[in-house]
């Protein structure tokens, strides 16, 4: 499946706890119809967050269903899961989406895998005067708690969306690595402290030098700053922030498997092997 990576892949003490974001969109159903087929995951959170089009899921202890436009599943892969999430386009043939990995303590990595499947309607969404949007997904935003609870690293997930021309200030803990993710319009940041342009990887073709581009799939890194400031251009802009608490332990880490040390990947990988990799049925 062709997909733009906006991290991931070693630069996990700037993002911790945070491994990895993808974002998958297309208007091509030759690019997206093959999907995520059978593959593990051990030692992580995924969350899948889904904009356009619809992702069928199923996995090795039989659960099953099909995320929707706005709908949000975030699953505990803790001490292994074997699952596949296969996208469809919506009538325009679009397919648009996220996923996020969140990385696990070593204390809570063999933990029971689980997921929070969040339909669309079940996402609070506030408006403020000046037309500014926010869907809260995790955490709490303007008095409203997102639905997704639980979460090891108590992160704050927000879809946000300024008005053309408008300049907001949004609070950011300063305890917190914290990332915006434009994927609409444009527009500047400043503030928190120091606010870095991070090259993205272009995965549709890994030979492909990095991009970073000023308005749509720009990532931008926060420091420990506590509010940051976003300036919409004439489209507006549109854009994903998102903050977690640092959890500062090794990372042992082999494609879906993230573990805390070689030893434990390579016992993993051994247990795919035999048999052995689904401790929970």
């Amino acid at each position: 499946m062709k997909l733009q990576r906006a991290f991931g892949f070693g630069k996990t003490k700037d993002f911790d706890p945070f491994l990895l974001l993808d974002d998958f969109r297309n208007e091509n159903p030759a690019d997206y119809i093959a999907g995520f087929p059978w593959h593990p995951h051990r030692g992580i959170e995924t969350i899948t967050y889904v904009l356009a089009g619809s992702v069928e899921h199923g996995d090795s202890l039989g659960n099953k269903g099909k995320m929707t436009a706005g709908d949000v599943q975030w699953m505990t892969a803790g001490s292994g899961i074997l699952h596949q999430e296969m996208p469809k386009g919506d009538n325009h043939g679009r397919m648009h989406g996220f996923q996020l990995w969140a990385n696990l303590p070593s204390a809570l990595k063999m933990t029971d895998p689980r997921y929070q499947d969040i339909p669309a309607s079940a996402i609070p969404e506030v408006t403020d005067d000046d037309g500014t949007r926010v869907r809260i997904i995790c955490g709490e935003f303007w008095g409203k708690r997102g639905p997704v609870e639980g979460v090891a690293a108590d992160p704050n997930y927000l879809d946000i969306s300024v008005a053309p021309g408008q300049r907001k200030r949004l609070k950011v803990e300063t305890t917190r690595n914290a990332f915006a993710y434009v994927f609409a319009g444009s527009g500047t940041f400043r503030d928190a402290s120091d606010p870095r342009p991070v090259l993205t990887e272009q995965v549709a073709n890994p030979d492909a030098p990095p991009v970073y581009e000023v308005g749509n799939h720009s990532l931008v890194l926060f420091d420990r700053g506590d509010e940051i400031v976003v300036q919409a251009g004439n489209e507006g802009i549109r854009f994903l922030l998102v903050s977690g608490k640092p959890i500062e332990e090794p990372v042992a880490w082999y494609g879906p498997i993230v573990m805390n040390t070689q030893e434990q990947l390579r016992q993993a990988m051994a247990e795919l092997q035999t048999g052995g990799f689904i401790k929970h049925r």
